[in-house]
C-alpha cells in the first residue's frame, strides 16, 4: 500500500511533457530461428558503460527540481564517480497479464528516485511473463510501459533478461515459473531438469547439458534465449543504447551463471548453515557428455556420475572424503578431472550466450553483462567445496574466476557481482571460514586484470551506513589506480523500507557520496556525523520524495 503524500507534496505536471513514442505492438509473433547468426564481424570494441554522474553540490531542496525533470536528467548526475542504480520489485509486472502493477506508485518513486541522483533502474524481464503461453508469442506490454516512464522522468535502465524462475512455488508471491509451454516440456522429459546424486530435480533453470538440443518444440534452448534476445532488441530498438544502456543476460539460477547447487531460496542463509551444496550432473544429458569425456581420456568408469564421498547438502568437509583438506579426492587426478569437466560445461554456456548476445547487440550500443554468484562460506578451506558444486573450480590452488572474467571480456562484457556489502569480521563471528571480502577481492582483481567493468550489488537489501560505507570501500578496491574505473552499483532491490525517513537519508547521502569524484576517493573513515552534515539533505525534502513512494 503506498503512503499518502503530506499536503507539502509538490506538483510535478509543469515538469513532465508526454512525448509520444513509436512503440511496436506489444504482442508480436516471431518466427523461430533454427540456426546461429555466422554472419562475420569486426573484433568487438570496448563497450563502456554510458551513464551521466552525480555532482554532489546540488542539493535535492535547491529548487532545480523541476527543471532537471524537464530536460530529462539531473544536474546532480554529472560528476565523474560511479552510478547508482535501483532494482525494481519483483512484482513490478504481473506474471499472468503482463501488465504494469501500481503504475501511479512506480511513477512517484521515480521521481524520488531523480531527486536522490540516481542513475537509473534495473529491469528484470522475466522469460516467464513475456513468453509465457506458446513459444514465439511475446508479451512486452508492461516491460514497454516501465522504460516509457522512465525516460520521462530521466532514469536510465538496466534490463536484466531473466531466464529462470522465481520464487518457490504458486504459494509465493513472488512466484514467476518457466514459461508454461517449457514446463509442458519438462514433464514429458524429466531430464531437461537438473537432478542431484538423490534424484531430485531443480526446475529453476533448464539444464545446460541439453543446451544445443532440439528439446524445446523443435528448438534448443540456445536458439530459444537468442529468439527471445532478439524479439526485445526490435521491440525495444528505439530505446536500446538511449534509455536501455545495459542488458544483463541471465545465465543460470538467480540470473547467475553457476549450477543450482544449493536451491536459490536457501542461498541467502547457506553461508549460516554452511551448505555444501550438490553437484548437478545426473540429468541423462550431462551424465551423456561426462561420459563422452571419460572415453576420450581412457578411463570410462569416471563417467558414471558426479564424485563419490561428496558428502550432503550440510556436512563439515573436512569429514568428507572428496573435500577434505588432507587426502581429499578433489586434490587428485579423478577430483582434477572431474572438475575440470564440470566447471568447463558451465564455461561452455557461459560463452555460448555470450556470442549470442554479442551477434544480436551488436551495434546497439547498450552494454551487456554477465552475473557471477558470491559463494563465500567455504573460502577458507582448502578445497572450497560450495563454489565447486556450483561450478566455480576455485581451490586454494587454482583461480576459478579468472577464465570467467577472460570468457566476458571476449565478449566485451561487464561482469556484476554480490557481496558488496558484507565485511568478513561480521561473517567469521557466525561462520570462521568464511570470506566475502577475499572472494570479492579475487574477482576484482580478475576484473581489473580482463580490464572489464564491474557492476556491484549487495548480498541483502541493506540500509545502514555500515553496509553503505563497505560498498564504498569495495568500490575503492576495484577502481583505485585506474586510469578510466568502469564501476556502478546495482541497489537490490527498491520497496517500502527505501522511502522510510531514516532509510532514504542514507540511502541518498550514499548515492551522492559514490557519484561525487572526489568523495568516492577520499579517505574511508569519515566520521558519520560531518558526513551527515556534508551532505544534508532536509526532513521536508524527505517527505516529498520519499514517504509518499513506498512501495506495499
Amino acid at each position: 500500500m503506498a503512503i499518502a503524500a503530506p499536503p507539502s507534496t509538490p506538483t510535478f505536471s509543469a515538469s513532465f511533457r508526454p512525448t509520444r513514442i513509436h512503440s511496436p505492438p506489444s504482442f508480436t509473433r516471431f518466427p523461430s530461428i533454427f540456426s546461429h547468426i555466422n554472419k562475420p564481424h569486426p573484433a568487438p570494441a570496448r563497450r563502456l558503460t554510458l551513464s551521466a554522474r552525480l555532482n554532489s553540490s546540488v542539493s535535492p531542496d535547491n529548487g532545480d527540481l523541476q527543471g532537471e525533470l524537464f530536460h530529462g536528467f539531473s544536474p546532480q548526475r554529472r560528476g565523474r564517480g560511479s552510478p547508482v542504480f535501483v532494482t525494481m520489485p519483483v512484482d513490478s509486472v504481473d506474471p499472468l497479464n503482463g501488465q504494469v502493477r501500481r503504475r501511479k506508485t512506480m511513477s512517484q518513486s521515480f521521481k524520488a528516485l531523480v531527486a536522490a541522483g540516481v542513475e537509473g533502474v534495473v529491469m528484470e524481464v522475466w522469460w516467464g511473463i513475456v513468453e509465457r503461453d506458446q513459444p514465439g508469442l511475446y508479451n512486452w506490454r508492461g516491460y514497454l510501459a516501465i522504460v516509457e516512464l522512465a525516460k520521462r522522468c530521466g532514469l536510465k535502465v538496466r534490463a536484466v533478461l531473466a531466464f529462470h524462475q522465481c520464487g518457490t512455488g504458486s504459494g509465493d508471491p513472488h512466484w514467476i515459473p518457466l514459461p508454461l509451454w517449457v514446463l509442458d516440456e519438462i514433464n514429458k522429459d524429466p531430464d531437461l531438469a537438473y537432478s542431484d546424486r538423490f534424484g531430485r530435480r531443480n526446475t529453476e533453470y533448464i539444464s545446460l547439458g541439453c543446451d544445443s538440443l532440439p528439446v524445446l518444440q523443435g528448438r534448443s534452448p540456445l536458439q530459444a534465449y537468442a529468439d527471445f534476445m532478439r524479439n526485445f532488441r526490435d521491440t525495444f530498438k528505439h530505446f536500446i543504447g538511449v534509455i536501455i544502456i545495459g542488458i544483463q543476460i541471465g545465465m543460470g539460477p538467480a540470473g547467475e551463471l553457476r549450477y543450482p547447487s544449493c536451491p536459490t531460496q536457501k542461498l541467502t542463509s547457506a553461508w549460516r548453515t554452511r551448505e555444501l551444496g550438490e553437484f548437478q550432473c545426473y540429468d541423462k544429458y550431462m551424465l551423456a557428455s561426462l561420459n563422452a569425456r571419460a572415453r576420450e581420456i581412457g578411463m570410462p568408469e569416471w563417467g558414471n556420475g558426479g564424485p563419490i564421498g561428496a558428502s550432503n547438502l550440510m556436512q563439515n568437509p573436512e569429514e568428507t572424503k572428496f573435500f577434505r583438506s588432507d587426502n581429499g579426492s578433489w586434490n587428485t587426478s579423478y577430483g582434477t578431472f572431474f572438475l575440470e569437466w564440470y566447471s568447463g560445461m558451465l564455461l561452455l554456456h557461459g560463452e555460448r550466450l555470450c556470442r549470442e548476445a554479442e551477434a544480436i547487440f551488436w551495434g546497439t550500443k547498450a552494454n551487456t553483462s554477465a552475473k557471477v554468484a558470491g559463494l563465500h562460506w567455504h573460502y577458507l578451506t582448502q578445497s572450497h567445496p560450495s563454489e565447486l558444486t556450483a561450478g566455480y573450480y576455485n581451490t586454494s590452488t587454482r583461480d576459478g574466476y579468472l577464465p570467467i572474467a577472460r570468457m566476458l571480456a571476449r565478449y566485451g562484457f561487464s561482469l556484476c557481482c554480490p557481496c558488496f556489502d558484507l565485511q568478513d569480521l561480521d561473517e567469521k563471528q557466525m561462520n570462521p571460514v568464511s570470506s566475502p571480502e577475499g572472494f570479492l577481492r579475487q574477482l576484482l582483481s580478475a576484473a581489473r586484470v580482463c580490464d572489464i567493468p564491474v557492476e556491484g550489488e549487495p548480498s541483502a537489501a541493506s540500509l545502514d551506513d555500515k553496509s553503505f560505507q563497505q560498498v564504498v570501500k569495495m568500490s575503492k578496491y576495484y577502481s583505485y589506480g585506474l586510469e578510466k574505473p568502469s564501476f556502478s552499483f546495482n541497489f537490490v532491490r527498491m520497496d517500502k523500507n527505501t522511502f522510510e525517513l531514516h532509510n532514504w537519508v542514507r540511502f541518498t547521502r550514499f548515492v551522492r557520496q559514490m557519484s561525487d569524484v572526489n568523495i568516492f576517493r577520499a579517505k574511508l573513515d569519515v566520521d558519520a556525523m560531518a558526513d551527515s552534515r556534508r551532505f544534508s539533505t532536509s526532513v521536508s525534502d524527505v517527505a516529498k520524495f520519499g514517504m509518499a513512494s513506498a512501495y506495499c
